[in-house]
C-alpha cells in the first residue's frame, strides 16, 4: 500500500485527496489531523535524502507518496494509479474524450 501524506489546508493536496479517496491501494495520512501523523511525516522528512531538494527550495514536501518499495515521490504524475479504468475520463459512458 502506498502511503500519501497530505494536509487539508494544502492546495497541492486537494486534487490528490479527491483522486485517491476510497482507493484501497493508497493510505491518505493528513499530517494536520493528529500530531502522531505530523511526527511520522517529520521523521520521514528528516531522514530521507529524497527531501533534500524539497528542503533546499523551502517547501514542505507534501503531497508526499511513499511507495511500497520505500521510494518517495512528490507528484501524482510520478505515481501509477492501477485502479483507474481505461476510457473513463471525459465522458459518462466510459468511451473517453
Amino acid at each position: 500500500m502506498t502511503k500519501v501524506y497530505v494536509m487539508a489546508s494544502c492546495p497541492d493536496c486537494f486534487q490528490v485527496k479527491v483522486q485517491l479517496a476510497g482507493n484501497p491501494a493508497y493510505q491518505l495520512i493528513d499530517i494536520g489531523e493528529h500530531v502522531r501523523n505530523l511526527k511520522e511525516f517529520l521523521r520521514l522528512r528528516d531522514s530521507s535524502p529524497a527531501f533534500a531538494g524539497v528542503k533546499a527550495s523551502g517547501s514542505i514536501g507534501i503531497p508526499c507518496f511513499v511507495m511500497e518499495d520505500g521510494s518517495v515521490k512528490f507528484s501524482m504524475s510520478d505515481v501509477v494509479i492501477d485502479d483507474v479504468p481505461d476510457g473513463a475520463a471525459c465522458s459518462l459512458d466510459g468511451k473517453g474524450c
